[in-house]
Protein backbone atom coordinates (compact mmCIF):
# COMPACT_ATOMS: atom_id res chain seq x y z
CA UNK A 1 0.00 0.00 0.00
CA UNK A 2 1.24 3.32 -1.37
CA UNK A 3 2.38 5.38 1.62
CA UNK A 4 0.42 9.34 2.06
CA UNK A 5 2.15 12.50 2.18
CA UNK A 6 0.71 15.46 3.21
CA UNK A 7 1.32 19.16 3.11
CA UNK A 8 1.22 19.49 6.81
CA UNK A 9 1.45 16.96 10.13
CA UNK A 10 -0.03 18.61 13.22
CA UNK A 11 1.24 17.75 16.22
CA UNK A 12 1.06 18.46 19.97
CA UNK A 13 3.63 20.25 21.15
CA UNK A 14 6.16 17.63 23.80
CA UNK A 15 7.93 21.33 25.72
CA UNK A 16 5.98 23.55 27.25
CA UNK A 17 7.98 26.49 26.54
CA UNK A 18 8.31 25.47 22.85
CA UNK A 19 7.13 28.38 20.68
CA UNK A 20 7.39 27.70 16.85
CA UNK A 21 8.24 31.28 15.53
CA UNK A 22 8.67 29.62 12.10
CA UNK A 23 4.56 28.77 12.33
CA UNK A 24 4.07 31.79 13.51
CA UNK A 25 5.58 33.40 10.41
CA UNK A 26 3.90 31.22 7.96
CA UNK A 27 0.76 32.35 9.42
CA UNK A 28 1.73 36.17 9.54
CA UNK A 29 -1.66 36.79 6.84
CA UNK A 30 -3.96 35.16 9.46
CA UNK A 31 -1.85 37.22 12.15
CA UNK A 32 -2.89 40.48 10.31
CA UNK A 33 -5.96 39.50 9.52
CA UNK A 34 -7.34 39.06 12.60
CA UNK A 35 -5.96 42.59 13.49
CA UNK A 36 -7.68 44.00 11.14
CA UNK A 37 -10.92 42.44 12.27
CA UNK A 38 -10.17 43.39 15.57
CA UNK A 39 -9.77 46.93 15.05
CA UNK A 40 -12.72 47.59 12.79
CA UNK A 41 -15.32 45.64 15.09
CA UNK A 42 -14.09 47.15 17.86
CA UNK A 43 -16.74 50.39 17.58
CA UNK A 44 -18.49 48.32 14.55
CA UNK A 45 -22.38 49.47 13.65
CA UNK A 46 -21.74 52.86 16.08
CA UNK A 47 -22.28 56.02 14.48
CA UNK A 48 -18.98 57.75 15.17
CA UNK A 49 -16.87 54.19 15.04
CA UNK A 50 -12.82 54.75 15.13
CA UNK A 51 -13.39 57.87 16.82
CA UNK A 52 -14.43 56.88 20.31
CA UNK A 53 -10.37 55.81 20.33
CA UNK A 54 -10.36 59.66 20.88
CA UNK A 55 -13.48 60.44 22.33
CA UNK A 56 -12.99 58.37 25.05
CA UNK A 57 -9.49 58.72 26.84
CA UNK A 58 -10.65 62.94 26.37
CA UNK A 59 -13.78 62.07 28.51
CA UNK A 60 -12.04 60.27 30.95
CA UNK A 61 -9.33 62.83 31.51
CA UNK A 62 -12.08 65.48 31.97
CA UNK A 63 -13.67 63.81 34.93
CA UNK A 64 -10.22 63.13 36.39
CA UNK A 65 -9.26 66.69 36.06
CA UNK A 66 -12.62 67.71 37.77
CA UNK A 67 -12.74 64.72 40.24
CA UNK A 68 -9.00 64.19 41.22
CA UNK A 69 -7.57 67.65 40.52
CA UNK A 70 -10.44 69.94 41.11
CA UNK A 71 -12.28 68.17 43.84
CA UNK A 72 -10.04 66.15 45.78
CA UNK A 73 -7.27 68.62 44.77
CA UNK A 74 -4.65 65.73 44.36
CA UNK A 75 -1.27 67.18 43.18
CA UNK A 76 0.49 65.98 39.58
CA UNK A 77 3.63 67.18 40.23
CA UNK A 78 4.02 70.50 38.45
CA UNK A 79 2.39 69.05 35.32
CA UNK A 80 -0.25 70.22 33.76
CA UNK A 81 -3.35 67.78 35.20
CA UNK A 82 -4.53 67.26 31.25
CA UNK A 83 -1.25 65.93 30.09
CA UNK A 84 -0.75 63.62 33.68
CA UNK A 85 -4.30 62.31 33.55
CA UNK A 86 -3.52 61.72 29.65
CA UNK A 87 -0.96 59.97 29.85
CA UNK A 88 -1.92 57.68 33.04
CA UNK A 89 -4.91 56.98 31.37
CA UNK A 90 -3.65 55.57 27.98
CA UNK A 91 -0.19 54.23 29.20
CA UNK A 92 -2.73 51.89 31.72
CA UNK A 93 -5.75 51.58 29.43
CA UNK A 94 -3.31 49.83 26.81
CA UNK A 95 -1.98 47.17 29.52
CA UNK A 96 -5.37 46.61 30.54
CA UNK A 97 -6.69 46.10 27.30
CA UNK A 98 -4.01 43.90 26.76
CA UNK A 99 -4.43 42.12 29.71
CA UNK A 100 -8.45 41.77 28.94
CA UNK A 101 -7.89 40.46 25.54
CA UNK A 102 -5.62 37.88 26.34
CA UNK A 103 -7.57 36.40 29.14
CA UNK A 104 -10.28 35.58 26.85
CA UNK A 105 -8.35 33.76 24.00
CA UNK A 106 -9.34 30.53 24.42
CA UNK A 107 -13.15 31.21 25.56
CA UNK A 108 -13.57 33.89 22.84
CA UNK A 109 -12.04 32.04 20.12
CA UNK A 110 -13.15 28.68 20.89
CA UNK A 111 -15.66 28.53 17.90
CA UNK A 112 -12.33 29.41 15.21
CA UNK A 113 -10.01 26.97 17.23
CA UNK A 114 -12.54 24.54 16.70
CA UNK A 115 -12.85 24.54 13.03
CA UNK A 116 -9.31 25.83 12.28
CA UNK A 117 -5.40 25.29 12.71
CA UNK A 118 -3.21 28.03 13.50
CA UNK A 119 -0.85 28.21 16.28
CA UNK A 120 -3.00 29.65 19.49
CA UNK A 121 -0.55 31.45 20.90
CA UNK A 122 -1.39 33.92 17.52
CA UNK A 123 -4.23 35.36 19.24
CA UNK A 124 -2.76 36.53 22.38
CA UNK A 125 0.05 38.91 20.04
CA UNK A 126 -3.46 39.69 17.98
CA UNK A 127 -4.64 41.36 21.18
CA UNK A 128 -1.02 43.23 21.91
CA UNK A 129 -1.33 44.70 18.16
CA UNK A 130 -4.71 45.57 17.69
CA UNK A 131 -4.74 47.06 21.41
CA UNK A 132 -1.31 49.14 20.23
CA UNK A 133 -2.89 50.65 17.61
CA UNK A 134 -5.49 52.28 19.82
CA UNK A 135 -2.85 53.37 21.82
CA UNK A 136 -0.66 55.46 19.07
CA UNK A 137 -3.72 57.34 18.23
CA UNK A 138 -4.38 58.06 22.25
CA UNK A 139 -0.40 58.67 22.35
CA UNK A 140 -1.07 61.22 18.70
CA UNK A 141 -3.44 62.96 21.14
CA UNK A 142 -1.21 63.53 24.27
CA UNK A 143 1.77 64.89 21.57
CA UNK A 144 -0.77 67.31 20.16
CA UNK A 145 -1.86 68.96 23.84
CA UNK A 146 2.03 68.38 25.25
CA UNK A 147 2.98 70.55 22.23
CA UNK A 148 0.49 72.72 23.15
CA UNK A 149 1.71 73.30 27.02
CA UNK A 150 5.30 73.51 25.81
CA UNK A 151 4.96 76.04 22.89
CA UNK A 152 1.66 77.62 23.03
CA UNK A 153 1.09 77.89 27.04
CA UNK A 154 3.00 81.37 27.39
CA UNK A 155 5.52 79.02 28.72
CA UNK A 156 3.44 77.94 31.85
CA UNK A 157 4.64 74.42 31.08
CA UNK A 158 8.58 74.15 30.82
CA UNK A 159 9.15 71.54 27.72
CA UNK A 160 11.26 68.72 29.62
CA UNK A 161 12.75 65.74 27.94
CA UNK A 162 14.87 63.39 29.65
CA UNK A 163 17.38 60.89 27.32
CA UNK A 164 15.39 57.95 28.87
CA UNK A 165 12.62 58.89 26.33
CA UNK A 166 14.30 56.25 24.11
CA UNK A 167 13.48 53.75 26.82
CA UNK A 168 9.84 54.59 25.84
CA UNK A 169 9.34 51.54 23.20
CA UNK A 170 10.65 49.35 25.42
CA UNK A 171 8.46 49.95 28.43
CA UNK A 172 5.43 49.34 26.12
CA UNK A 173 6.63 46.34 25.61
CA UNK A 174 7.45 45.29 28.92
CA UNK A 175 3.56 46.32 30.28
CA UNK A 176 2.61 44.13 27.17
CA UNK A 177 3.91 41.20 27.49
CA UNK A 178 3.31 41.62 31.56
CA UNK A 179 -0.50 41.84 30.17
CA UNK A 180 0.00 38.68 27.93
CA UNK A 181 1.44 36.77 31.04
CA UNK A 182 -1.09 37.63 33.18
CA UNK A 183 -3.73 37.17 30.19
CA UNK A 184 -2.07 33.44 29.47
CA UNK A 185 -2.75 32.52 33.15
CA UNK A 186 -5.93 33.45 33.23
CA UNK A 187 -6.92 32.32 29.89
CA UNK A 188 -5.72 29.17 30.54
CA UNK A 189 -7.38 28.81 33.96
CA UNK A 190 -10.75 30.04 32.57
CA UNK A 191 -11.49 27.43 30.19
CA UNK A 192 -12.67 25.36 33.52
CA UNK A 193 -13.69 28.16 35.34
CA UNK A 194 -15.15 31.12 33.75
CA UNK A 195 -16.12 33.06 37.15
CA UNK A 196 -12.50 33.90 36.99
CA UNK A 197 -12.93 36.64 34.06
CA UNK A 198 -15.87 37.93 36.17
CA UNK A 199 -12.87 38.17 39.28
CA UNK A 200 -10.55 39.25 36.88
CA UNK A 201 -12.59 42.55 35.84
CA UNK A 202 -12.80 43.14 39.45
CA UNK A 203 -9.40 43.05 39.85
CA UNK A 204 -8.32 45.29 37.16
CA UNK A 205 -11.12 48.13 38.46
CA UNK A 206 -9.22 47.59 42.36
CA UNK A 207 -5.86 47.44 40.66
CA UNK A 208 -5.62 51.20 38.81
CA UNK A 209 -5.95 52.42 42.40
CA UNK A 210 -2.72 50.93 43.53
CA UNK A 211 -1.20 52.58 40.68
CA UNK A 212 0.02 55.89 39.87
CA UNK A 213 -2.55 56.76 37.70
CA UNK A 214 -4.54 59.19 38.85
CA UNK A 215 -1.57 60.02 41.45
CA UNK A 216 2.24 60.52 41.45
CA UNK A 217 4.16 57.94 43.36
CA UNK A 218 5.40 61.28 45.46
CA UNK A 219 2.13 61.57 47.07
CA UNK A 220 2.50 58.47 49.09
CA UNK A 221 4.70 59.68 51.86
CA UNK A 222 4.05 56.13 54.28
CA UNK A 223 6.95 54.45 53.61
CA UNK A 224 5.35 50.84 54.25
CA UNK A 225 2.92 51.77 51.74
CA UNK A 226 5.26 53.74 49.47
CA UNK A 227 7.12 50.68 49.24
CA UNK A 228 4.10 48.13 48.69
CA UNK A 229 3.09 50.16 45.82
CA UNK A 230 6.34 49.88 44.19
CA UNK A 231 6.08 45.81 44.98
CA UNK A 232 3.00 46.41 42.36
CA UNK A 233 5.13 45.16 38.55
CA UNK A 234 3.75 47.97 36.72
CA UNK A 235 4.44 50.88 39.21
CA UNK A 236 8.23 51.04 38.14
CA UNK A 237 6.92 51.01 34.52
CA UNK A 238 4.58 53.90 34.47
CA UNK A 239 7.03 55.97 36.71
CA UNK A 240 9.57 55.63 34.10
CA UNK A 241 7.69 56.25 31.28
CA UNK A 242 6.18 59.64 33.44
CA UNK A 243 9.66 60.69 34.27
CA UNK A 244 11.12 60.10 30.03
CA UNK A 245 7.95 61.78 29.12
CA UNK A 246 6.93 64.16 31.43
CA UNK A 247 10.06 65.21 33.28
CA UNK A 248 8.49 63.99 36.70
CA UNK A 249 8.47 60.87 38.35
CA UNK A 250 10.63 58.32 39.78
CA UNK A 251 13.29 56.59 37.13
CA UNK A 252 14.67 53.85 38.74
CA UNK A 253 17.31 51.12 37.02
CA UNK A 254 16.54 48.42 40.04
CA UNK A 255 13.00 48.56 40.35
CA UNK A 256 13.05 48.66 36.70
CA UNK A 257 14.92 45.92 36.69
CA UNK A 258 12.30 44.14 39.37
CA UNK A 259 9.63 44.37 36.48
CA UNK A 260 11.40 43.22 34.03
CA UNK A 261 12.76 39.97 36.21
CA UNK A 262 9.35 39.83 37.26
CA UNK A 263 7.53 39.93 33.48
CA UNK A 264 10.21 37.60 32.48
CA UNK A 265 8.86 35.00 35.39
CA UNK A 266 5.07 35.77 34.29
CA UNK A 267 5.91 34.94 30.43
CA UNK A 268 7.26 31.14 31.19
CA UNK A 269 4.77 30.34 33.52
CA UNK A 270 1.67 31.97 31.52
CA UNK A 271 3.30 29.93 28.00
CA UNK A 272 3.99 27.02 29.71
CA UNK A 273 0.61 26.51 30.98
CA UNK A 274 -0.95 27.83 28.01
CA UNK A 275 0.99 25.18 26.13
CA UNK A 276 -0.03 22.71 28.22
CA UNK A 277 -3.95 23.61 28.12
CA UNK A 278 -4.13 24.40 24.34
CA UNK A 279 -4.00 20.27 23.94
CA UNK A 280 -7.22 19.58 25.56
CA UNK A 281 -8.88 22.86 26.08
CA UNK A 282 -11.68 21.81 23.27
CA UNK A 283 -13.06 19.47 25.18
CA UNK A 284 -13.64 22.06 28.43
CA UNK A 285 -14.78 25.31 26.94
Amino acid sequence: MKEEKWDLTITPRDKLLAVDWAEIWRYRDMFLLFVARNFRTAYKQTILGPLWFVITPVLSVIVYVTVFGGIANIPTDGVPPILFYLLGISVWGYFASCLNATSNSFVSNADIFGKVYFPRIIMPLVAVTTNLLAFAIQLAIFAAFYIYYAFFDEGTYVLTVHWQIVLFPVLVLILALMAVGFGMIFSSMTTKYRDLQIMLAKIISLWVYITPVIYPLSFVTNEKLHLAMSLNPVTPVMEAIKYSLLGQGQFSWLWLGYSVVFTVVLLVFGLMLFNKVQKSFMDTV
